[in-house]
């Protein structure tokens, strides 16, 4: 068992705070975003699940822009250009495949 809470937070970007779980392939992200956060567009090799579980974030995946809220996911396909903004304060959930490695600090 894995008690969230007790797993070490870091700020990954300015305003993006994330625990991570790590399995032989997968890569778990449970992040707190600060209201006004930017995630600047990037791309990355791996498949990535995001769901917005508390809050608005508005994000873009290529040319497409939406502004997800509680119970909403998207689905970013490998070296897809994506960012976004924390429209207010943030919980959200990422499912990386494969394991992120730059992300197990």
């Amino acid at each position: 068992m894995i008690e969230l809470d007790t797993l070490p937070q870091n700020e990954i970007k300015e305003g993006f705070k994330a625990r991570f779980v790590h399995t032989e392939n997968l890569t778990l992200g449970y992040w707190d975003v600060e209201e006004g956060a930017i995630l600047p567009m990037h791309a990355h090799s791996h498949e990535q699940v995001t769901q917005v579980l508390e809050g608005k974030f508005e994000l873009t995946i290529g040319e497409e822009t939406k502004i997800y809220e509680k119970g909403q996911l998207a689905v970013i396909p490998p070296n897809m250009v994506h960012g976004g903004k924390a429209i207010t304060k943030c919980k959200i959930f990422d499912i990386f495949c494969p394991v992120r490695e730059d992300y197990q600090i």
